[in-house]
């Protein structure tokens, strides 16, 4: 089976469509999957639930995609930095569904794993819990999340063999392998494309059973939120 798509816009053909719900890996800026991205912006569907642990900037990264109103609704961790997202929440043009991070970070792995949903205390006593499950384990209490599962995944990676195995790098790899397993369909933009075999099995960060469709895009921007220098 071919994986492999000449460009972004046709690596998403046939896949997306409105009112889906698209998770989008990342930390911040790093580990964006730009290309994809823009592609999606450019196939003009709307109506979208977004999964990820950020909003993107301003013109970047899911910025784009508020910018042209395609997001109906955010699932996020972190929605900072962003004015046109602020403006359009405190509009009431926008969902959002505010979710701690590593508890983020769990439903989509646990969607990927199979596991409909799950306990945690992270969120006991807050808004976060409204409308939850409440269970007593031990004494303690606990809140009942559900895991989540996108119609199509969104994922950046370093390298990728021709198989699909992907090697992610430093942060990039926080919620990349998470979202990726998260999504029925799932499409890797890559910066660099190896022959099967290539990778060390051991260096192997996500197995290519979660991997549908690769893109290469070998030149990214790679955008860094701050930047801080010594004085001279």
């Amino acid at each position: 089976m071919n994986k492999i798509y000449p460009d972004a816009a046709a690596a998403l053909a046939g896949v997306v469509q409105d009112g889906q719900t698209i998770a989008v890996g990342g930390f911040g800026l790093c580990g964006i999957p730009e290309a994809l991205i823009g592609a999606l912006r450019d196939s003009g569907v709307t109506g979208l639930t977004a999964i990820s642990n950020n909003a993107g900037v301003d013109g970047f990264g899911l910025g784009q995609l508020l910018e042209t109103r395609q997001i109906k609704k955010m699932i996020a961790s972190y929605v900072g930095e962003n004015k046109e997202f602020a403006r359009q929440y405190l509009a009431g043009e926008l969902e959002l569904e505010f979710t701690p991070q590593g508890t983020l970070a769990e439903k989509l792995r646990a969607g990927g794993a199979g596991i409909p949903a799950f306990f945690t205390k992270t969120g006991v006593g807050t808004i976060v819990a409204d409308g939850k499950e409440i269970r007593e384990f031990d004494g303690e209490q606990y809140v009942m999340e559900r895991s989540l599962v996108a119609d199509v995944s969104l994922v950046k990676a370093w390298k990728a063999d021709k198989a699909g195995n992907l090697v992610f790098r430093k942060t990039a790899r926080n919620f990349n392998p998470n979202a990726a397993m998260a999504g029925k369909i799932t499409i890797v933009e890559v910066e660099q494309l190896v022959e099967i075999g290539e990778i060390d099995p051991d260096a192997v960060h996500l197995p290519s059973i979660f991997v549908h469709r690769i893109v290469v895009n070998a030149t990214p921007e790679k955008r860094i939120e701050q930047r801080t220098v010594r004085a001279n």
